[in-house]
Protein backbone atom coordinates (compact mmCIF):
# COMPACT_ATOMS: atom_id res chain seq x y z
CA UNK A 1 0.00 0.00 0.00
CA UNK A 2 1.45 3.33 -1.02
CA UNK A 3 1.40 6.27 1.32
CA UNK A 4 0.32 9.59 -0.06
CA UNK A 5 1.22 12.83 1.62
CA UNK A 6 -1.18 15.71 1.49
CA UNK A 7 0.20 19.19 1.89
CA UNK A 8 -2.45 21.35 3.54
CA UNK A 9 -0.42 24.53 3.70
CA UNK A 10 1.97 26.10 1.18
CA UNK A 11 4.27 27.03 4.10
CA UNK A 12 7.47 25.07 4.67
CA UNK A 13 6.86 24.22 8.32
CA UNK A 14 10.30 22.69 8.94
CA UNK A 15 11.96 25.89 7.72
CA UNK A 16 9.76 28.10 9.91
CA UNK A 17 10.53 25.99 12.99
CA UNK A 18 14.23 26.86 12.59
CA UNK A 19 13.55 30.58 13.12
CA UNK A 20 14.56 31.56 16.66
CA UNK A 21 12.12 34.39 17.32
CA UNK A 22 12.25 35.91 20.81
CA UNK A 23 10.59 38.91 22.38
CA UNK A 24 12.79 41.99 22.22
CA UNK A 25 14.05 41.25 18.72
CA UNK A 26 13.62 43.75 15.91
CA UNK A 27 12.19 41.98 12.87
CA UNK A 28 11.07 42.65 9.32
CA UNK A 29 7.97 40.71 8.31
CA UNK A 30 7.41 40.48 4.55
CA UNK A 31 3.68 40.09 3.82
CA UNK A 32 2.19 38.98 0.51
CA UNK A 33 -0.66 41.31 -0.44
CA UNK A 34 -2.93 40.78 -3.44
CA UNK A 35 -4.27 43.87 -5.16
CA UNK A 36 -6.01 43.87 -8.55
CA UNK A 37 -4.81 40.38 -9.37
CA UNK A 38 -1.17 41.17 -8.59
CA UNK A 39 0.80 40.19 -5.53
CA UNK A 40 3.31 42.48 -3.88
CA UNK A 41 5.40 42.37 -0.72
CA UNK A 42 4.77 44.78 2.13
CA UNK A 43 7.36 45.10 4.89
CA UNK A 44 6.33 45.58 8.52
CA UNK A 45 9.38 46.29 10.69
CA UNK A 46 9.13 46.55 14.45
CA UNK A 47 9.82 45.17 17.90
CA UNK A 48 8.55 41.72 18.90
CA UNK A 49 6.47 42.18 22.05
CA UNK A 50 5.34 38.59 22.54
CA UNK A 51 5.67 35.10 21.12
CA UNK A 52 2.76 32.86 22.08
CA UNK A 53 2.28 29.09 21.87
CA UNK A 54 5.88 28.28 20.99
CA UNK A 55 6.29 26.30 17.77
CA UNK A 56 2.85 24.63 17.62
CA UNK A 57 0.47 25.11 14.72
CA UNK A 58 -1.41 28.00 16.35
CA UNK A 59 1.71 29.97 17.30
CA UNK A 60 1.55 33.77 16.99
CA UNK A 61 3.87 36.71 17.52
CA UNK A 62 3.09 40.38 18.12
CA UNK A 63 5.12 43.12 16.43
CA UNK A 64 4.92 46.82 17.35
CA UNK A 65 6.18 49.83 15.43
CA UNK A 66 5.60 53.57 15.71
CA UNK A 67 4.36 55.16 12.47
CA UNK A 68 3.84 58.94 12.37
CA UNK A 69 3.79 59.12 16.15
CA UNK A 70 1.11 56.44 16.47
CA UNK A 71 1.92 52.97 17.79
CA UNK A 72 0.80 50.15 15.50
CA UNK A 73 0.69 46.52 16.65
CA UNK A 74 0.03 43.49 14.50
CA UNK A 75 -0.44 39.89 15.56
CA UNK A 76 0.91 37.45 12.98
CA UNK A 77 0.26 33.71 12.86
CA UNK A 78 3.69 32.08 12.73
CA UNK A 79 2.77 29.60 9.97
CA UNK A 80 0.62 31.96 7.90
CA UNK A 81 0.94 31.48 4.12
CA UNK A 82 0.60 35.26 3.66
CA UNK A 83 4.01 35.75 5.34
CA UNK A 84 6.73 35.46 2.72
CA UNK A 85 9.68 35.64 5.10
CA UNK A 86 10.70 36.83 8.55
CA UNK A 87 14.05 38.63 8.82
CA UNK A 88 15.63 39.22 12.23
CA UNK A 89 17.37 42.62 12.16
CA UNK A 90 18.55 42.86 15.79
CA UNK A 91 18.34 40.62 18.80
CA UNK A 92 18.15 41.90 22.35
CA UNK A 93 18.40 40.32 25.77
CA UNK A 94 15.29 40.92 27.84
CA UNK A 95 14.26 39.90 31.32
CA UNK A 96 10.61 39.42 30.39
CA UNK A 97 8.94 37.15 27.86
CA UNK A 98 6.04 39.53 27.21
CA UNK A 99 7.01 43.18 26.71
CA UNK A 100 3.57 44.78 27.00
CA UNK A 101 4.95 47.48 29.33
CA UNK A 102 6.72 49.01 26.31
CA UNK A 103 3.38 50.40 25.11
CA UNK A 104 3.63 53.07 27.81
CA UNK A 105 7.34 53.86 27.38
CA UNK A 106 9.09 56.56 25.36
CA UNK A 107 11.62 55.48 22.70
CA UNK A 108 14.53 56.60 24.87
CA UNK A 109 13.39 54.39 27.75
CA UNK A 110 12.89 51.42 25.43
CA UNK A 111 16.51 51.60 24.26
CA UNK A 112 17.64 51.52 27.87
CA UNK A 113 15.53 48.45 28.63
CA UNK A 114 16.89 46.48 25.67
CA UNK A 115 20.42 45.18 25.80
CA UNK A 116 21.29 44.64 22.16
CA UNK A 117 23.67 41.78 21.56
CA UNK A 118 26.60 42.52 19.31
CA UNK A 119 26.30 40.79 15.97
CA UNK A 120 29.61 41.87 14.44
CA UNK A 121 32.45 43.29 16.47
CA UNK A 122 34.96 45.46 14.64
CA UNK A 123 38.27 46.23 16.26
CA UNK A 124 39.65 49.67 15.40
CA UNK A 125 43.23 49.65 14.14
CA UNK A 126 45.55 52.39 15.30
CA UNK A 127 47.35 54.31 12.59
CA UNK A 128 50.82 53.52 14.04
CA UNK A 129 50.29 49.79 13.56
CA UNK A 130 49.22 50.21 9.93
CA UNK A 131 52.21 52.42 9.07
CA UNK A 132 54.66 50.05 10.81
CA UNK A 133 53.23 47.03 8.94
CA UNK A 134 53.42 48.88 5.61
CA UNK A 135 57.07 49.83 6.20
CA UNK A 136 57.99 46.24 7.10
CA UNK A 137 56.26 44.77 4.05
CA UNK A 138 57.85 47.30 1.68
CA UNK A 139 61.31 46.61 3.16
CA UNK A 140 60.83 42.84 2.72
CA UNK A 141 59.79 43.16 -0.94
CA UNK A 142 62.91 45.19 -1.92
Amino acid sequence: MEQTTIQLSPVNIAERKKIELKSGATVKVYLKIEEKGKTRLQVFEGLVLAVKHGKESGATFTVRKVASGVGVEKVFPFYSPSIDKIEIVKEAETRRSKLYFIRDKVARDIKRKMRHTKTGVTIPVQEDEVVADAVETSAETQ
